[in-house]
């Protein structure tokens, strides 16, 4: 897949990504929490508020009783009250694996995300597979010992919010990018939770050159392999859509087919991820919108989604709606890092994408 690797465009798409990325988690965060806040629930509290269809970040909730189950950050994530981004792993990961790529190059080993884990994050802000790799690195344990040793949460979506930067850097590339993610991602998964991050690194390098997002989607499903349940998951979830079948009745469907799995894990989640970008059809608002409505972690799916589509938009044609209450500004758990500016941390992704090295 060839790329237009320099010039404005690759740079407003890059910007595009990241303010994609950190809108679609902060649109999703106050109601991140998959057995609570089902997708009758969200819309439930959408409708209470006069918010369907959803165009903006969310808005406050109008019965007094759900502000008890929203996520405890959520007056700082809903609509009127956002004044630069919330700190959330799920960019502080982005801003781990810019750091990474700066500090040791395309050419980094696994034992270097785990030593930089150890050096630039704090132990309290990871969870689930990651905290469990963590505790095993600190306890001197190697890749890819850290990844299986007492680690109930090998296949959750751990890995694929953190493959995001490997696509940006990698533009037009979602081999090369699939292969980072992975890298990465065999610190602390196995199985369809390093499928997720290849597939989501190859998803969002290919959304720089792919003419739709179908095609985006088939070229990431390349990378991983066909016969896994999160490639069947995805292709499912592409031919329901391909029959015209209503969103809401192809996540009903598919929530039948992977239940058990519970809301964190990688399958159900590339489902809803999948599911909002068909149907959000190309327009940035409806693809995070429908994923955010999807449900399971909503924080996740919405950045991910977000990103796909802040690719594909560029960062000028994301309405101002999401751009402008970022103010530019992310906070982060990522040593050195906090209140770093959104634009800078794209130009700095921007230098090694056109580094080439």
């Amino acid at each position: 897949m060839s790329t237009q690797r320099t010039g404005p465009d690759l740079a407003d798409r890059i910007h595009g990504g990241w303010l994609g990325r950190i809108a679609g988690n902060m649109l999703g965060k106050p109601v991140e929490q998959g057995e609570v806040w089902t997708r009758e629930r969200i819309d439930r509290y959408l409708r209470q508020a006069a918010a369907l269809p959803l165009t903006d970040y969310l808005p406050e909730p109008a019965d007094p009783a759900e502000a008890a189950v929203l996520r405890p950050e959520w007056r700082c994530c809903v609509r009127g009250r956002i004044h630069g981004s919330c700190r959330d792993d799920d960019i502080d990961y982005a801003i781990l694996g810019l750091h990474l790529l700066e500090t040791h190059g395309f050419g980094f080993s696994t034992e270097q995300v785990g030593d930089l884990w150890l050096l630039s994050l704090p132990y309290l802000q990871t969870f689930t597979a990651e905290r469990a790799a963590y505790r095993n690195l600190a306890n001197g344990l190697k890749p890819p010992l850290t990844a299986t040793y007492d680690n109930p949460y090998q296949e959750w979506i751990g890995a694929l919010i953190r493959a995001d930067v490997y696509g940006w850097t990698c533009p037009g590339d979602p081999v090369r990018a699939a292969g980072l993610a992975r890298r990465d991602a065999v610190l602390s998964h196995t199985g369809n939770g390093v499928y997720g991050a290849m597939w989501a690194a190859a998803l969002i390098s290919a959304a720089f050159t792919a003419p739709t997002v179908r095609e985006a989607l088939d070229t990431a499903l390349s990378v991983i392999p066909a016969s896994s349940r999160l490639a069947r998951t995805v292709r499912r979830v592409a031919s329901l859509h391909e029959t015209r079948l209503p969103w809401e009745e192809t996540l009903a469907t598919v929530t039948e087919e992977t239940a058990g799995l519970g809301w964190i894990h990688t399958v159900p989640n590339a489902a809803v991820l999948a599911a909002g970008l068909l149907y959000g059809d190309g327009d940035f608002t409806r693809t995070i919108a429908l994923t955010v409505r999807g449900g399971l972690d909503t924080d996740s799916n919405g950045a991910t989604a977000g990103s796909v589509a802040g690719v594909r938009a560029g960062a000028d044609a994301i309405p101002a709606r999401w751009r402008d209450p970022l103010q530019d500004t992310v906070r982060s758990a990522v040593f050195g890092f906090d209140g770093v500016r959104i634009s800078a941390l794209a130009e700095r992704t921007l230098r090694l994408a056109t580094s080439g090295s």
